[in-house]
């Protein structure tokens, strides 16, 4: 038998060809049933808790410096590598998605809603999970308890203004994220986009509804921080989060194509 030559076609996709995409996904997403959503978005806050877990225990490995933080710093996008690449659901991607598809087709408004309100819940529910098991169980040595609960108070002590406005920049870096994923044919070329945005949100300090709550659910649950601190933090953060995914990312290349439609 002669042997068979597969061509995997590896140019870059246009702007149209990604927006088909990402609404291709977004249909999908939505076309998935409540508990699935539920079962996947658990996952994803959960497997988030790498990002702060990773950080704080090189942190507390490498000791206080700025060298050391930037070091420590590399190990934040493990979590959205995991969670992107597993295709675990995670809120701040599906500021992209869907949108995309309701901008396109309104009717899928309500059920666009439907998927954010099941999957952001599901999201700090997996969060709480990861917090819990981080402090309440021996599974973690002392000292990476006390970093991951000092990355969490780090967090809360900001004012109201800067969460909202870097929570617009988090949102804005993780849509992108979700638009570049699209764009990309290799897995290998994904991750490398992932972990090169993201380094960026953890560097920064921009935040992040979802992979700094576990952070902060660890001080919470730990004893540091009260439950109505983190409330406030995260009312801001998802708010910025998404005013940055969907105006930024989604409307701004939503529009680019469309625009080159009507020329």
């Amino acid at each position: 038998m002669a042997d068979r030559k597969v061509e995997i076609d590896s140019t870059r996709r246009s702007a149209p060809q990604i927006l088909e995409k990402v609404a291709e996904n977004g249909r999908a997403e939505l076309h998935r049933s409540s508990h699935a959503l539920a079962f996947s978005g658990v996952a994803g806050g959960f497997t988030m808790g790498l990002t702060g877990l990773a950080v704080a225990i090189a942190e507390a490995t490498l000791g206080p410096g700025a060298s050391h933080e930037f070091i420590a710093r590399l190990f934040y996008p493990l979590g959205f590598v995991a969670v992107i690449i597993g295709r675990a659901q995670l809120f701040t991607e599906n500021t992209l998605y869907p949108v995309i598809l309701v901008l396109d087709e309104h009717r899928h408004l309500k059920n666009m809603l439907r998927l954010w309100g099941i999957v952001f819940a599901a999201n700090i529910l997996g969060a709480l999970t990861f917090a819990a098991l981080a402090i309440r169980t021996p599974a973690l040595n002392p000292g990476y308890q006390q970093a991951l609960m000092g990355l969490g108070m780090a967090e809360v002590g900001s004012s109201a203004a800067f969460v909202f406005w870097s929570g617009v920049i988090g949102g804005w870096l993780i849509a992108l994220v979700a638009w570049m994923v699209t764009a990309s044919h290799w897995t290998i070329g994904q991750v490398a986009v992932i972990w090169m945005i993201t380094f960026v949100v953890g560097l920064g300090h921009f935040a992040h509804c979802i992979a700094s709550s576990g952070e902060i659910l660890s001080a919470v649950v730990g004893g540091l921080a009260p439950a109505t601190m983190y409330l406030h933090w995260l009312f801001f953060a998802t708010s910025g989060n998404i005013v940055g995914g969907v105006t930024i990312v989604s409307l701004m290349n939503y529009g680019q194509v469309k625009a080159g439609e009507v020329e």
